[in-house]
């Protein structure tokens, strides 16, 4: 019994954790039907959402294929971005996007989506081709998506809306890309996956040394 219930402690109940994290973190709904596409671009015209907006967007979803993605953000912050009311004068453009980042956070984190690399700019471009006003950018975010369901139902919810003039605010310039990677080794599953094996081997093997060095 007892060989029973180190066998259920050590291995059944985390790896039935991990299959809870892998269900909760991988998008099992398959690619947007058309009634979402339908339903979604109904309910950006009724806002007088920019019809170019709403184009892309009907491209994006059409050709969902039930996958995550990543989104590439270049970015560039302004240096002196415009009064607005919840952030007030003087405000600088970080705490313009952290105001707009308090609704999206909660957003992102329940539906299993969050940030995968942040970091500064330590130099212009090195490479430009094609492109004007481009050489200078202030940071660079990627961003993991559990699906593009998500991200629209991020998009379109009235919270969104009511703070996305901030985000606008914030920026000079920026530049979004998705992205669906072909070799990402940073992915929790993967990383998660293999920690947690390491992990209950050392164990496995130290709670067996423990037995056989026990007095019979």
């Amino acid at each position: 019994m007892r060989g029973h219930a180190r066998i259920w402690l050590l291995w059944v109940l985390p790896t039935a954790g991990y299959v809870l994290f892998w269900l909760w973190y991988t998008d099992l709904s398959g690619p947007m039907t058309s009634e979402e596409i339908e339903s979604v671009v109904a309910r950006l015209e009724s806002g007088g959402a920019d019809p170019a907006r709403i184009a892309r967007l009907r491209r994006f979803m059409e050709e969902d294929k039930g996958r995550q993605f990543l989104m590439v953000n270049v970015i560039d912050m302004a240096d002196q971005p415009p009064e607005l009311p919840a952030t007030g004068a003087g405000a600088d453009a970080d705490a313009l996007m952290a105001h707009y980042m308090e609704h999206m956070y909660p957003e992102l984190f329940s539906r299993a989506c969050h940030p995968v690399l942040m970091g500064f700019a330590v130099n212009h471009a090195m490479d430009l081709v094609g492109l004007e006003n481009a050489e200078s950018w202030t940071r660079v975010a990627l961003m993991r998506y559990r699906s593009r369901r998500d991200l629209i139902e991020i998009a379109t919810a009235p919270a969104f809306a009511d703070r996305h003039d901030y985000k606008l605010a914030a920026l000079d310039k920026t530049l979004a890309v998705p992205i669906e990677p072909g070799l990402y080794l940073s992915d929790p599953r993967l990383l998660l996956a293999l920690v947690l094996l390491g992990a209950l081997l050392l164990v496995d093997r130290l709670t067996g040394w423990r037995r056989k060095a026990e007095p019979r």
